[in-house]
């Protein structure tokens, strides 16, 4: 009876892994239910897997599963949500089930102020200084939209370091700041609705977007679809 050398053992010990990959991936794309179930992940960690529908968010998703925003990004690895696709499954530590409909919070979801360029992100220096927004500069449109319903509480036509700036405050804690307006359309006091004009950016300029959850700066990317 032939022997086999142990690198050849390894090989194919090796392949059939690349193998059992590849037939998980498959079977996930086959799918029509929106989780899976899985006893592990590569940590070790149980819970299961959430298939991304059109147009969700990750905020959306953290919700869905009664989880933490920042625990699900870091579970998942995920830095940049513009890499996010439909259709991609996302790890849902330590669960085994929805907690909400899907549909369930759709229509508390944020929008993008401006469709753009992200030019600067959260976290990185810019101007010296650590964004704790994005910097988005438009693709055509200059109109600012307001990226959820909500009050205006703050507007000012030269706040320093921002410019003309408004702040609009949303039920549940959250706050959206939008700066290097050239153009201010509301007022404190003024009940806006999620899409709704409330300023303009100058062409070639950028809008500087921020979402604060109390007063604290939250990754806007995370809340955006």
């Amino acid at each position: 009876m032939r022997c086999l050398s142990q690198d050849t053992i390894d090989m194919k010990k090796h392949f059939f892994y690349l193998l059992s990959i590849c037939c998980f991936m498959f079977l996930s794309g086959c799918a029509t239910v929106p989780a899976y179930k899985s006893s592990y992940t590569a940590a070790g960690m149980p819970g299961i897997y959430h298939r991304i529908e059109k147009g969700q968010t990750l905020w959306n998703i953290s919700r869905i599963y009664s989880i933490d925003l920042d625990e699900l990004a870091r579970a998942n690895r995920i830095t940049d949500v513009t890499r996010l696709e439909t259709g991609q499954l996302i790890f849902i530590p330590r669960k085994e089930g929805a907690i909400a409909p899907l549909s369930h919070y759709a229509g508390e979801d944020f929008i993008w102020p401006v469709r753009g360029n992200i030019i600067s992100g959260f976290g990185q220096n810019f101007d010296n200084m650590i964004n704790k927004g994005i910097n988005i500069q438009p693709f055509s449109s200059h109109d600012v939209l307001a990226s959820r319903s909500g009050r205006v509480v703050f507007c000012n036509e030269n706040f320093p370091g921002y410019g003309k700036t408004i702040i609009i405050e949303h039920k549940d804690g959250f706050m959206t700041v939008y700066a290097r307006n050239s153009q201010i359309y509301v007022k404190p006091g003024d009940y806006v609705q999620k899409g709704s004009r409330i300023g303009q950016v100058q062409q070639n300029r950028y809008l500087h977007f921020e979402v604060r959850k109390g007063h604290v700066s939250q990754n806007p990317v995370f809340y955006l679809p």
